[in-house]
């Protein structure tokens, strides 16, 4: 007696499936993890979606509940496993595993622990997906990225970090909204570390290509009696109040890493303030990596724009730099 589908489908190709042509994989399925998956299946990026974690029962539920929304996404394959290897042929690795900062732990302690972690995520992407882009998203984003690209053997231009695509995002609404217009009709970049020392770039704030500074030359100084420097001190507290309330961030950057996503798989050409490799730049001497507007394609970050900064936005740029190179030349073990 015959099944079902032998009854209903006449198979004519029974050769091997093809692999996935836009396959992303997300490692770990924590708060964020799941906001990168959610946002980029709701903008139809990947034909595949793996995710991976160490924590099984979250992890199969995370997969189940996804595949359940099948209906309504155009990924036709969800699938989510400890074993890295159903994150083979990945196209884009998105990393957001790591652990949490303990109350009175020293950041060099966090990055540390977080080195340790990678130490075996890292080697299992690059086993499965040698030829994948990967995306860090795990905090301190600009440090871990280095290390990423130190333990994976990867060339820098495909290995991105997140960086200040969502401060710079964070900018843009705040400025946008108390200039009462959209967010997109604004244009302002974060630059530097994803973090305390941040770099607005005052001298390159404009609206409809009018530049603010021509306008206001005070814009962003102490000086400046209508206080735009606030709008920075917002983009950098508005993490730590975004948890203090909620008790952590996800929907912002789940929303920015798949922006990051889309320029990437559709070779886009788009330009995004992303962690890249900025030994060189900017006079600045030490392997680090920070965030500088990147053109982002199906290559990965295909060129660095050269902004025109001003002294004071260079120097602060080279202090950023330092802040990072001082945590990451101690690292051990990679």
């Amino acid at each position: 007696m015959s099944s079902i589908l032998q009854r209903l489908i006449t198979p004519l190709f029974s050769g091997p499936a093809e692999p996935p042509r836009n396959k992303v994989t997300v490692v770990g399925v924590g708060q964020v993890g799941m906001a990168c998956a959610v946002s980029i299946l709701l903008r139809d990026l990947a034909d595949e979606l793996a995710l991976v974690d160490v924590m099984e029962d979250k992890l199969k539920g995370e997969m189940m509940d996804l595949q359940h929304g099948s209906l309504f996404l155009k990924t036709s394959k969800i699938v989510a496993d400890k074993d890295y290897k159903v994150t083979a042929n990945s196209r884009i690795v998105v990393v957001t595993a790591g652990v949490r900062q303990q109350e009175g732990e020293s950041r060099l302690n966090l990055v540390q622990r977080n080195v340790n972690v990678f130490k075996h995520i890292i080697p299992q992407i690059i086993k499965h997906s040698p030829n994948c882009i990967i995306i860090v998203v795990s905090n301190p984003v600009d440090v871990l990225t280095y290390v990423t690209w130190k333990l994976s053997g990867l060339p820098k231009h495909r290995v991105i970090g997140s960086g200040t695509n969502l401060d710079s995002a964070r900018f843009r609404y705040l400025m946008s909204d108390r200039l009462g217009i959209h967010s997109s009709s604004f244009n302002g970049w974060i630059l530097g570390e994803h973090g305390d020392t941040s770099v607005p770039v005052w001298s390159g704030t404009n609206v409809a290509g009018v530049n603010l500074q021509t306008l206001n030359p005070k814009i962003g100084m102490d000086s400046d009696t209508e206080k735009w420097k606030d709008t920075h001190k917002m983009v950098v507290d508005s993490a730590y109040e975004v948890i203090r309330l909620k008790g952590y961030t996800n929907w912002a950057i789940g929303l920015s890493v798949a922006d990051l996503a889309e320029s990437l798989i559709k070779n886009m050409n788009r330009i995004h303030p992303v962690s890249t490799m900025v030994k060189g730049m900017y006079g600045i001497t030490d392997e680090v990596y920070l965030s500088l507007p990147c053109v982002l394609n199906n290559g990965g970050v295909s060129s660095v724009v050269n902004m025109t900064l001003n002294s004071a936005e260079v120097a602060q740029l080279q202090a950023s730099a330092n802040t990072l190179w001082g945590i990451q030349k101690d690292l051990k073990d990679i």
